[in-house]
């Protein structure tokens, strides 16, 4: 006889084992799916073809997007910047002339004006090379007497500007240092929109700080530069940058610099969803003829251009909706010697497809002037091919160089100490040699002057009478006086004012 019992004690001990059995082939598989992706990350033995591919970042961590490999040799490289600038003054005609400040004082009871309160700034930059070339903002610098660069290890430097571009927003600084870590340079044109980035840099003075987003948008233009020459054909991130976080490092998930963070999308001051940066390929080129040559050497094709929309494209009867519309052709430059007309569509530069304005101002901003560019356009539905050379501003292929300490025909040294104590000063520079065709010659400066301030600013070193000739060159640019205002003592100590034309 059966026992319904044992019976019923056997079926449920079955069905146990079942079920037991299922978790554990169930387990089983996942583990060998494990070991399995295990063993294709260390040994590449198997390949896991999946609909949604993980990305390895680190090359010695594997797992989905590890981004500890980057940050780790991003922080050291990434600096922070401060500037100091002087305030503007109350009034500019006062501080120009002594005595109208004495004689209004004196009427009006007037207390002696405080010295102004210098301004602070801060950002960030990136150390380029190992002996001290470091990248930056234009707008992080901008008008600053004083820059000062402290490392991740908490050194602190004083740094000269060695050229500006306010074109793009860049700037070249140099330190007196060695065997500083670098980052190496990435390929910005391989990003992807949907990658992942690192945004390292300074927000709010709390040094090495590393947030983490995704590439939103290539070649994008905010129309936030104001030069007449911009380019901007900014990376845009939804990594997260506050005020500080200018001139740091955006850096992809290899280490790579790939972009120089610029600006955010904001209402408020504070991020609030996007961000922007300088891509490399434009950093490069700039930096180079910032320390080759002083001042960038812009190629310019000599078109005024138009990005094309539907509205665009049915008002001007186009056939098609991506590329650059030629609006005009400026005479006698690069484009009009090639034979690129009014109303062409540019669709390709240097065998890259341009949809965009700020596409193809990327892509003629690696170039320099004299360089020939491939240029292919749509004319009347029909695909045509140029060979371009582009010129300078000047219309011509020639380097174009900075104003210089050797355009002014003079050399200095800073004062000596006997020197500050005969004529009661606390700085200047001493003019050692004039030469007869140089600018301080033609001013009426002669040997033996002592320059105590530029442009109403002290003079210490030779390196701030540098600066000051690159700003007044930088604002010429934007149209005002390309003039240098010296006041200083003559041989006999008798103070005198010169106006020194730089043009």
């Amino acid at each position: 006889m059966y026992n319904y019992k044992n019976l019923e004690k056997m079926v449920r001990f079955k069905k146990l084992f079942v079920i037991v059995g299922i978790v554990l082939l169930s387990s089983g598989v996942s583990v060998l799916s494990y070991s399995l992706m295990n063993r294709s990350h260390r040994g590449h033995e198997i390949k896991i073809v999946s609909e949604l591919p993980l990305q390895y970042s680190s090359y010695t961590q594997g797992g989905p997007v590890d981004l500890t490999y980057a940050a780790e040799i991003s922080v050291n490289a990434v600096v922070h910047v401060m500037t100091r600038s002087e305030a503007p003054q109350r009034s500019q005609a006062m501080e120009s002339n002594p005595l109208f400040e004495f004689f209004f004082r004196e009427r009006r009871g007037m207390q002696p004006q405080q010295p102004p309160q210098p301004r602070v700034g801060s950002g960030s930059g990136v150390i380029l090379s190992s002996d001290g070339y470091i990248v930056t903002n234009n707008h992080v610098i901008d008008g600053a007497h004083e820059i000062t660069i402290t490392l991740n290890d908490r050194r602190t430097f004083q740094a000269r500007l060695v050229g500006a571009d306010p074109n793009t927003d860049l700037a070249l600084l140099k330190i007196d240092a060695t065997d500083l870590p670098t980052l190496e340079i990435g390929n910005s044109d391989d990003l992807r929109v949907g990658e992942w980035v690192l945004a390292v840099g300074n927000p709010f003075n709390l040094n090495s700080t590393v947030t983490a987003g995704i590439v939103s948008a290539k070649a994008r233009s905010i129309n936030i530069l104001t030069a007449d020459m911009r380019i901007e054909s900014f990376i845009q991130t939804d990594a997260a940058v506050n005020p500080g976080n200018s001139g740091g490092a955006l850096v992809n998930t290899r280490g790579q610099l790939v972009g120089i963070n610029t600006a955010i999308a904001t209402q408020t001051g504070s991020y609030s969803g996007y961000s922007f940066a300088v891509p490399v390929s434009i950093m490069s080129k700039v930096v180079t003829d910032l320390k080759q040559h002083g001042i960038v050497q812009r190629a310019l094709l000599g078109v005024i251009i138009n990005d094309i929309n539907a509205e665009f494209a049915k008002e001007k009867d186009l056939s098609v909706l991506e590329g650059v519309y030629v609006a005009e052709v400026n005479e006698g430059s690069g484009a009009a010697d090639a034979g690129i007309e009014k109303g062409d569509i540019i669709t390709h530069a240097n065998g890259v497809k341009v949809r965009t304005v700020s596409e193809l101002q990327e892509q003629i901003g690696r170039f320099r002037p004299g360089d020939k560019v491939k240029i292919q356009i749509i004319r009347n539905n029909k695909n045509k091919e140029f060979n371009v050379v582009l010129k300078n501003q000047m219309g011509t292929t020639d380097v174009v160089r900075e104003m210089g300490i050797k355009d002014l025909g003079a050399s200095f040294t800073p004062v000596s100490e006997k020197q500050k104590q005969q004529f009661n000063i606390s700085s200047g520079l001493y003019v050692d040699k004039v030469e007869k065709s140089g600018k301080f010659a033609q001013a009426g400066i002669v040997k033996g002057y002592i320059i105590v301030k530029a442009n109403n600013r002290p003079m210490n070193n030779v390196s701030d009478l540098e600066q000051i000739i690159r700003e007044v060159r930088q604002n010429a640019n934007k149209g005002n006086e390309q003039a240098l205002f010296i006041s200083g003592l003559n041989p006999n100590g008798k103070m005198t004012y010169y106006a020194v034309d730089l043009n």
